[in-house]
């Protein structure tokens, strides 16, 4: 099979500094951490988890339409980056928690994620690649459960888009059944999705939050996801392997590229990671070429 799909992507590389005031400091001040105070609650997590969680949070805003109660006894929140979602790429974490006294709770599943958008004009349903079920991302954070969706297109008169999970608290059983979601575009000259086919199948590669750029070599993350049959059930990991060149170029200083970039392989978790080199700040555009595992 030859190259299948070329993938442009803008990357802005930066450099700034941040300075230090003495006037920053305000003082000691109380706050109340939600989820500390264990009280010999069994079902939740220890005291030093529960700080770990609280942290994580100010990291992150709620969606409040993906925020949900199970059984009367359970809250289950829902966050983002933003607190939104935007077309390509986008985690999705879970915490779940005691109605009663607010504290945090390790033991609760997140699956059935189904992303699904109406298409007006063509009165037709479709879905988008997703992460499957969500899962503690490490050991620092068991009582977050994290997952992934990456839509293929934006909110517009043309379609909308509705979202739901499962959720199972501590043997009770709940979530979202679809909730009407706003997916709205990257910035200009951003493109974190992109589709290709190869024979009748099409598949999509995902990047992973390319936007902290530095200087140097960075490592980059894909997903390559494979649509459906029908086109309403979640895209999930393709199992076929492929490979990921990296060409990166500065259209600005005569389209020069970079050494030591290192194309994205397979991994055994299903993400497909390598690494970009970039030399210099200033705009660059990286290419991605997929190439199946058996081409040389």
């Amino acid at each position: 099979m030859k190259k299948v799909m070329r993938l442009l992507l803008a990357a802005a590389v930066l450099v700034g500094l941040t300075s230090c005031n003495s006037n920053d400091d305000l003082g000691s001040q109380e706050i109340e951490i939600p989820g500390v105070t264990i009280d010999g609650d069994v079902d939740c997590c220890s005291a030093e988890e529960a700080l770990q969680v609280y942290h994580f949070l100010q990291t992150v805003k709620i969606i409040p339409e993906l925020s949900t109660v199970v059984d009367g006894q359970y809250n289950v929140f829902a966050y983002s980056k933003t607190g939104a979602f935007h077309t390509g790429y986008n985690e999705i974490f879970f915490v779940a928690t005691k109605k009663k006294n607010g504290n945090y709770i390790k033991n609760f599943d997140i699956d059935g994620l189904k992303p699904l958008m109406l298409m007006v004009k063509m009165n037709m349903k479709h879905s988008t690649p997703v992460g499957g079920d969500a899962v503690s991302f490490n050991n620092d954070y068991l009582a977050v459960k994290r997952t992934w969706v990456s839509f293929v297109m934006s909110t517009s008169e043309a379609g909308s888009w509705t979202l739901g999970y499962h959720a199972s608290v501590l043997g009770a059983e709940g979530g979202i059944e679809a909730k009407d979601i706003t997916v709205g575009e990257l910035p200009e000259g951003q493109q974190w999705l992109k589709s290709f086919k190869v024979g009748n199948d099409t598949y999509y590669l995902s990047l992973v939050n390319p936007t902290d750029w530095q200087t140097g070599k960075n490592a980059i993350t894909a997903y390559v996801s494979k649509k459906n049959t029908p086109a309403t059930t979640p895209y999930g990991l393709a199992e076929e392997q492929f490979t990921i060149e990296i060409d990166p170029r500065m259209p600005d200083m005569g389209n020069h590229t970079s050494p030591d970039n290192v194309a994205l392989s397979k991994q055994s978790d299903g993400s497909y990671q390598g690494t970009v080199n970039l030399t210099m700040t200033g705009r660059w555009r990286i290419h991605l070429a997929i190439k199946d595992a058996q081409e040389r």
